[in-house]
């Protein structure tokens, strides 16, 4: 009669540094302390950022308008590729990996940084209450308010998880820095796409992108002392 096989271990997360965890503490309170002044701004509708974000946006509308190829692609990668939903999909498929591997610190976490970030995107928006770019020939179109962008922030917000995820589990540095570009590529590009095709300000994009990876960043810090703790 044949033994069972062995049963198998994964190998345990590998955490971050102490240097790491205050480093991923600074860049939250950095990002965060950047995003308040920019909603500041944007709330008291300071002339030199809404002249900015007018002539940015009235010059790529021009653009958009005269290259329908261009346009289509972009629209194409913001409402399928990049849409918000995918990111959050992308989520809840790595929480129920940690799940079951039994980082149930880090599945928390990213749950947790992902219904806040939702939380606060809706209540910004509640608050700021800033209208879309207008046009009488639209390229695009979009519901709700634009301050600040939901695409900008959960791009933020999932991939830089995700790429924290990588660095916790994988050994191979050539697939962290692979998913480490992609993240970043996704996330630059999500935003450009949303103010190509009119429907965001740059100053949306912007404070999408400090809120999404503020989020980030705390989740990281988070789950990261916290397994520094049980391991203790």
């Amino acid at each position: 009669m044949t033994s069972p096989p062995p049963p198998r271990h994964d190998p345990p997360p590998r955490a971050l540094t102490m240097r790491g965890q205050r480093a991923a503490a600074g860049c939250a309170a950095v990002l965060l302390v950047s995003a308040g002044v920019l909603t500041l701004l944007v709330a008291s509708a300071w002339t030199p950022l809404m002249d900015l974000d007018r002539g940015v946006v009235d010059a790529l509308h021009r653009s958009a308008v005269a290259d329908p190829g261009t346009t289509r692609a972009s629209r194409i990668l913001t409402d399928w590729v990049w849409d918000p939903w995918t990111v959050r999909l992308l989520l809840a498929a790595a929480v129920v990996v940690l799940w079951v591997r039994q980082d149930r610190v880090a599945a928390l976490w990213v749950a947790g940084a992902g219904v806040l970030g939702a939380a606060v995107q809706q209540t910004l928006k509640a608050l700021v209450d800033r209208r879309r770019p207008a046009f009488p020939d639209p390229v695009d179109t979009a519901h709700f308010t634009a301050f600040p962008s939901g695409h900008a922030m959960t791009a933020a917000l999932g991939c830089g998880l995700l790429v924290w995820l990588v660095h916790r589990w994988s050994p191979s540095r050539v697939l962290l820095a692979a998913v480490a570009a992609a993240a970043a590529v996704s996330i630059v590009g999500v935003g450009l796409t949303r103010v190509y095709l009119g429907v965001h300000w740059p100053s949306d994009v912007l404070a999408g992108w400090l809120l999404g990876l503020a989020a980030a960043a705390l989740a990281v810090y988070g789950a990261e002392r916290r397994t520094a703790s049980r391991s203790g």
